[in-house]
């Protein structure tokens, strides 16, 4: 059952409503503001629908803007691994779910990071039910190339003995992304925005798993579905796409930007020069009017 709460915000920047859906005894959050023609934003890690929060107040005047929050993720509950198993395939149909139950047709789709793969495998098997897809520093495809991950993401995913206390105890992935993700320094609300749902080891434990299961090799839980919907993304090509890319992103670099204008040529693109991984954060007032302009 999905329910709405008119709660306190811990922080006025984020002054939406909490909406619920249940997924096996767990509460999947999402905002759902506005009315109109629907907008779904789909974040990544270690972000949540937070990271959306200037987009939502902008858009929700005409459109109806819904931003799911992952689980384990924002204001999502936080299970343990006894209860979620935080992989790929969970996340999609978690998604997917999402979608059904709130009956959405001819969505607007804009993703970021891993909201990309997530959200673009569930848009390839329903490409009938998406008007237009907005694209941010994210894939849906393997690393293009014969490119690596960076080292930092590495040793998170492979080195457990270190990365497991350093992520839970020490909060070191959302903490360095408050630095390394945004190209401009972050206001003091914002980051501590961004940073509040991951305030003990619990609520952490799906900023480590989300790096742990990064799909590379075919031994890999995801890497089926990362291959599905590389091979399909061509039944997304007749959709409208606006491609928007902060240039100093060390992770989804200009190499994936070149692979989303190789698959998709016909997408209108705008790289922002003074922006990095989290886009919406350093060029909040260029991105609203690139997809009003869009729109």
């Amino acid at each position: 059952m999905t329910h709405a709460s008119t709660r306190p915000n811990q922080f006025s920047l984020y002054p939406f409503s909490s909406h619920f859906m249940d997924r096996n005894g767990l509460g999947y959050h999402y905002v759902d503001q506005g009315s109109g023609p629907p907008v779904v934003m789909v974040h990544g890690n270690p972000t949540w629908s937070f990271y959306f929060r200037r987009i939502i107040a902008a858009l929700s005047k005409d459109f109806r803007c819904i931003a799911p929050d992952h689980m384990g993720c924002g204001l999502s509950a936080k299970p343990t691994d006894a209860q979620y198993d935080f992989r790929l395939k969970s996340r999609v149909a978690d998604f997917s779910a999402l979608m059904d139950h709130l009956g959405l047709e001819k969505i607007t789709l804009m993703v970021h990071d891993w909201g990309g793969m997530i959200a673009m495998a569930w848009a390839v098997a329903h490409p009938e039910r998406i008007s237009r897809l907005i694209i941010t520093n994210t894939a849906a495809f393997f690393p293009p190339g014969i490119k690596k991950i960076p080292w930092r993401l590495w040793i998170v995913r492979n080195l457990a003995p270190f990365a497991t206390p350093a992520v839970l105890y020490g909060n070191l992935f959302a903490r360095a992304a408050i630095h390394m993700a945004p190209y401009k320094r972050l206001s003091q609300d914002s980051a501590k925005g961004l940073l509040s749902p991951y305030n003990s080891p619990q609520t952490r434990l799906a900023t480590l798993r989300f790096v742990q299961d990064i799909p590379l090799v075919k031994s890999d839980p995801g890497f089926d579905i990362v291959d599905q919907t590389q091979r399909n993304l061509s039944v997304l090509s007749d959709i409208p796409m606006l491609i928007l890319w902060g240039r100093h992103d060390f992770v989804f670099d200009m190499d994936y930007y070149r692979e989303w204008r190789r698959r998709f040529p016909q997408a209108e693109a705008h790289v922002f020069e003074n922006a990095g991984h989290y886009l919406n954060e350093d060029e909040p007032d260029a991105v609203i009017q690139a997809i009003r302009g869009f729109f």
